[in-house]
């Protein structure tokens, strides 16, 4: 690890961006950086390891809900140019009507981006706020007209959730769990159950008002919580390591045709090389410059995806590199967006010390 990389740690530590977290940068396979730092809390004594578990938030999206979107797709169960009026009767006669799967992941859906259901949802079990949240999603008004915009939605990937489970007769964690994660032999990426796990590895996120304890091992995502732990926006757990291992299968899925089955090279090209014009991939993000966290960097045809907790990753497809960085920023509060600087100045220090920046475009 060079001296800026280490000295921007020290620095983030001493200035609580975080308590602490894991880094992993690898080229074409070959691990470059892989260093753990600080703690899973400021006040206590467990150090991270490459063994702590991270509360991944929005990384879900690509990570899980899309994976599981694709592999309905190749088993020709489900096409991207399916409506909500086709696949969800609740849907159909309304506005949603004409939602297709493609705008969900593309985030043009005409959803808006938020909505604190968390606070008004009725039921005693999660299965009974489950269908509560269900009925508010077909009642919430579209923002604008399908496909016109561009705006970045949980309430989208709720929806994806609610498609797959129809679809495919699966609660979708176990979906993913079972038929992609498990053929991939990824270990260490997984759905909590309601209940939460106590246990040091989890690296634990806010001290919330609503549930009047320290988080950790459950969900952080209140909308994700009230239902059982599990959405299509949040609810996936795991480690670096595993994050890191699942972003490799999908690159060389995408390059040179590997794990056909269960990532088919034509569908994982197809997601991460849409286009529209818009600034996202299918399920995933890319570079937005100026200002993007992945720095000056990455290449146009790099993918990405932050999580609200502290977690994210970027993957650079020309250059086969990878970045995984995992903390949890939102301890002990989510008023802490220090992460916001040192997501770019961290990415901008490893490409300069990976890759031979004088050959790609500064932005």
């Amino acid at each position: 690890m060079t001296q800026p990389i280490k000295k921007l740690i020290k620095s983030a530590l001493e200035d609580r961006v975080f308590p602490g977290g894991v880094l992993l940068a690898s080229k074409r396979g070959e691990m470059i950086v892989q260093e753990t730092f600080g703690k899973t809390g400021f006040d206590n004594k467990i150090v991270v390891n490459l063994d702590t578990i991270y509360d991944l938030a929005s990384l879900t999206k690509p990570l899980a809900m899309t994976l599981a979107v694709m592999h309905l797709m190749a088993a020709s169960s489900l096409r991207l140019d399916q409506t909500l009026g086709d696949l969800l009767p609740a849907c159909s006669g309304t506005e949603k009507a004409g939602i297709a799967v493609e705008h969900l992941l593309a985030h043009c859906s005409g959803l808006p981006d938020y909505r604190p259901y968390w606070k008004e949802l009725t039921g005693n079990t999660a299965l009974e706020r489950g269908a509560d949240l269900k009925a508010r999603l077909v009642h919430e008004p579209l923002e604008y007209p399908i496909s016109s915009r561009t705006v970045y939605s949980d309430l989208g990937f709720m929806f994806l959730r609610w498609v797959v489970e129809q679809v495919s007769g699966m609660q979708m964690s176990l979906l993913v769990e079972k038929e992609i994660y498990g053929p991939l032999g990824i270990k260490d990426l997984f759905f909590p159950d309601a209940g939460g796990l106590t246990t040091d590895r989890f690296a634990p996120t806010e001290m919330c008002a609503w549930r009047k304890r320290l988080v950790q091992g459950v969900v952080h995502d209140e909308n994700a919580y009230a239902v059982g732990g599990v959405d299509g926006h949040a609810g996936l757990f795991g480690t670096a390591s595993a994050v890191h291992g699942l972003l490799w299968k999908i690159l060389c899925a995408y390059r040179d045709t590997a794990y056909v089955g269960v990532l088919p090279q034509d569908l994982v090209q197809r997601f991460l090389n849409y286009d529209k014009g818009g600034e996202r991939a299918l399920g995933f993000d890319r570079p937005t410059q100026p200002g993007s966290s992945s720095g000056r960097y990455f290449s146009q045809n790099s993918v990405g995806h932050l999580g609200f907790t502290g977690t994210s990753f970027w993957m650079d497809l020309e250059q086969a590199v990878i970045v995984v960085l995992l903390t949890n920023r939102v301890h002990p509060t989510r008023e802490n967006e220090k992460i916001k600087i040192f997501r770019p100045a961290i990415h901008d220090a490893l490409m300069e010390s990976i890759v031979n920046v004088k050959d790609l475009q500064r932005y």
